[in-house]
């Protein structure tokens, strides 16, 4: 059988670079191109030593990348996707956006937070928010694809069982988030610089970040009424990883029976989620490299507060791992295919 050829556009950033690394190691999918804007005609690995001998390929433009490719993955920066992926639709090809420009629903939104428009509202209607724990139906064999990102990951899933469950109160759901540096990209500034990042801890873009819109989506198609979020990101000095603990008022009928049963049912057979036993608590180094999502949960009775901590690599299940998860999806392939990576013990 042939394997699945796949094409990259931004290849040389974090995320497209960690799309090709887990290709690479894909049975069913090949690297069929790479393209960047910044690097072009240079080999991926003089751009990451990491990967000398293991992919040479030089970088090409984005009209080979589409020609060569079954499948488009386009880690590119907001607004930049959607001319892309009317080319790729026009050719059938499949076309997953690392972006932001296909996730939010409501123009309006994505115009008040991004500050673009729908350039085609056909297409967006098309597009399928690729969140598989908790719309797997929906991205199956589906040719538009908008892969979430780190916190809007994070969040719902650490949340989705009890607020769809009823279990929590749709109001007053603060989600406090931290982000290793890799979240901001490749392209270096101030805040990441290592001076101002080393020895530092901080929050940013409070109760003004642009992932906000979009967990508020997903939380609302859960609870099936409007949810508003307090999300407060902060940045860690570490390469990678998202720790998110959110906290909830307890539903009146809650008790923390219920709130177990209703995480073991939704979350018991999905191989990604890995729901810690009572006392433990999710830590970012347990999933380092991996698509795995740890969620860990706390009542505090004393308070009426629901606690849930989850831990996700946000280059692997909170970008790139996600986005080749839901390309599994789309060409009926085992779900796990190609990212079943074992976190490093230490």
């Amino acid at each position: 059988m042939k394997k699945i050829q796949v094409g990259v556009v931004g290849a040389t950033g974090y995320a497209g670079a960690e799309i090709c690394r887990l290709i690479l190691g894909h049975p069913e999918a090949e690297l069929a191109a790479v393209s960047s804007v910044s690097f072009q005609g240079m080999a991926l690995s003089e751009v990451y030593p990491a990967y000398y001998q293991i992919c040479d390929m030089v970088c090409e433009d984005q009209e080979t990348v589409v020609e060569k490719s079954d499948v488009i993955f386009a880690a590119l920066p907001h607004g930049l996707s959607q001319e892309l992926a009317a080319q790729c639709m026009e050719k059938g090809k499949v076309f997953i956006d690392m972006g932001a420009d296909f996730r939010l629903e409501s123009e309006e939104l994505y115009t008040q937070w991004y500050g673009g428009s729908f350039q085609d509202q056909e297409l967006h209607r098309q597009a399928v928010y690729g969140l598989p724990e908790l719309f797997r139906e929906k991205i199956k064999g589906r040719k538009l694809i908008a892969n979430p990102g780190c916190y809007t990951t994070a969040v719902p899933l650490a949340l989705a069982p009890a607020l769809k469950a009823g279990l929590i109160q749709p109001e007053g759901i603060i989600a406090d988030c931290k982000s290793g540096v890799t979240g901001a990209g490749r392209k270096p500034t101030q805040s990441n610089h290592y001076p101002e990042l080393n020895e530092g801890f901080t929050a940013y873009k409070v109760a003004n970040h642009r992932h906000t819109p979009e967990i508020e989506q997903t939380l609302s198609a859960l609870a099936g009424q409007v949810v508003p979020v307090t999300f407060v990101p902060h940045l860690l000095p570490i390469n990678r990883g998202i720790l998110a603990t959110c906290y909830a008022r307890l539903a009146p009928q809650a008790t923390e029976e219920a709130i177990w049963e209703a995480y073991h049912a939704m979350y018991d057979g999905e191989f990604f989620v890995r729901l810690l036993p009572k006392g433990q608590c999710a830590n970012v180094k347990n999933v380092r490299f991996a698509n795995y999502c740890d969620v860990s949960l706390f009542l505090d009775q004393r308070t009426g507060t629901f606690i849930a901590v989850s831990a996700i690599d946000n280059m692997v299940k909170g970008a790139a791992g996600q986005a080749v998860q839901n390309m599994n999806l789309a060409f009926g392939l085992d779900e796990t295919s190609g990212l079943r990576l074992t976190p490093p013990a230490f």
